[in-house]
């Protein structure tokens, strides 16, 4: 008799519990977030329960799902430039990786996903086509903001983005602390700027013969610029080995693939610019400030946001960091 009472207890909460969570969604949803098209152009898309199917797209679109806990939403991911994040491998492990690391339409088609998560240029004619084909099958599409349909790519972008798959999936509050943690830190280093001496940065990248520089309206550049520091930033998209003697900046961060290698990957980002006799007296390159940074953390960063964020600040202000450490 008592074994009886306790299962009929058990079974009632359990019911209870199911009832709360399925009120808890009911007054969640609908759920209307405005993302954009392959024209460029705003699309606002109504969600009226969390998609169940989601195909994941490139770095960041897997390890924002996967830190988000929605790794049992995933149909497949694909587009992994390099291993997850250590803390997401256990999740990742769980989920269909794709063997093509750019997916083509026929194999999404047959994934039957509910909602596709991914960057602008998979939505060109030539890979997947517009939303507004796959919202005609009624499939949902997110592409990240800093991945090319807005002008500006902004750390502002980034939050949007975790916030706006937060109130999708009805995660919000993990959203928020992904989020937070990004703006305290920003925040911090932004205090200590005020009370510092301002320091010229810039953002450069060895491709082939030229030197690419992320200016203003790169999220690097945005970082850079948020953290307080004076960011080096021109109309032309590329510069000159004499154009670094003319600016003479304080701090070199130069951008390099995080890919198997990283090791090599990184030295030889910073050999390319410390080792060219040319730029031995610029005081990036004198006073041992050129610091390497890979690109997956200030380019559609997700929640690597907080880590370029990090490596630009220790960078820009090791005081700042090298005193927490003692603390």
């Amino acid at each position: 008799m008592k074994l009886k009472k306790t299962l009929s207890l058990t079974i009632t909460a359990l019911l209870s519990l199911s009832l709360m969570t399925s009120i808890d969604a009911a007054s969640h949803y609908p759920v209307e977030i405005i993302n954009y098209d392959y024209a460029k152009e705003e699309s606002v898309e109504v969600y009226e329960k969390a998609p169940e199917k989601v195909l994941a797209v490139y770095q960041n679109s897997v390890e924002t799902m996967l830190a988000l806990g929605l790794e049992d939403h995933l149909v497949g991911v694909a587009g992994l430039d390099h291993e997850v994040k250590p803390e997401l491998q256990a999740s990742l492990e769980k989920v269909n990786v794709l063997s093509d690391y750019q997916p083509d339409k026929e194999s999404v088609l047959m994934l039957e996903p509910d909602m596709i998560l991914s960057w602008y240029s998979f939505f060109g004619e030539d890979h997947m086509g517009d939303v507004k084909e796959w919202h005609d099958r009624d499939v949902h599409t997110y592409m990240s903001s800093n991945s090319g349909p807005l002008a500006e790519r902004t750390v502002e972008n980034e939050y949007t983005d975790i916030l706006n798959l937060g109130r999708i999936f009805d995660v919000e509050d993990r959203a928020e602390e992904i989020v937070e943690e990004m703006r305290e830190e920003i925040d911090k280093v932004a205090q200590h700027a005020k009370d510092s001496e301002p320091r010229t940065v810039m953002v450069i990248e060895q491709s082939g013969d030229s030197i690419m520089l992320y200016g203003e309206n790169t999220l690097g550049g945005d970082m850079v610029k948020q953290l307080g520091a004076d960011l080096i930033s021109t109309e032309a998209s590329t510069i000159g080995v004499e154009d670094i003697v003319s600016i003479n900046p304080d701090v070199i961060f130069s951008v390099y693939f995080l890919e198997e290698d990283a090791v090599s990957g990184e030295q030889a980002a910073v050999e390319a610019f410390k080792d060219n006799p040319a730029l031995a007296n610029v005081a990036a390159v004198s006073n041992n400030e050129v610091y390497a940074i890979p690109l997956g953390e200030m380019y559609c960063s997700g929640i690597r946001t907080i880590d370029g964020i990090k490596r630009l600040a220790q960078g820009i202000y090791p005081e700042l960091y090298e005193a927490n450490e003692g603390n």
